[in-house]
């Protein structure tokens, strides 16, 4: 009776010691924010990026005229409808011009 209620013990010490790791562990990656945790689960459509302010944004489109909508043309020529400067661009070479 006494070897099986040191066992629990030791069983019942084990797991509370890795539910405080896991504890610990989830408030330290909850640390940055709860709205930016909330963001990632938006899931934009085809053609559409997540952008920082967790809005889904046209992704950068090869055109012969200006599109509707466009706020710069990147140096690889297609345009972009980026919502905030930072970033815009980035994989198309650069911000050639705003628009």
């Amino acid at each position: 009776m006494l070897v099986m209620r040191i066992t629990n013990l030791k069983s019942a010490k084990a797991k509370f010691k890795n539910l405080l790791l896991v504890a610990l562990l989830s408030f330290s990656f909850l640390g940055n924010s709860t709205s930016v945790n909330a963001k990632q689960l938006i899931e934009c459509s085809s053609g559409y990026y997540l952008n920082t302010g967790g809005n889904c944004v046209k992704r950068p489109t090869a055109a012969s005229q200006v599109p509707a909508g466009a706020t710069a043309r990147c140096r690889d020529g297609s345009y972009s409808f980026s919502q905030s400067r930072r970033g815009t661009c980035s994989h198309h070479g650069g911000v050639w011009t705003w628009l």
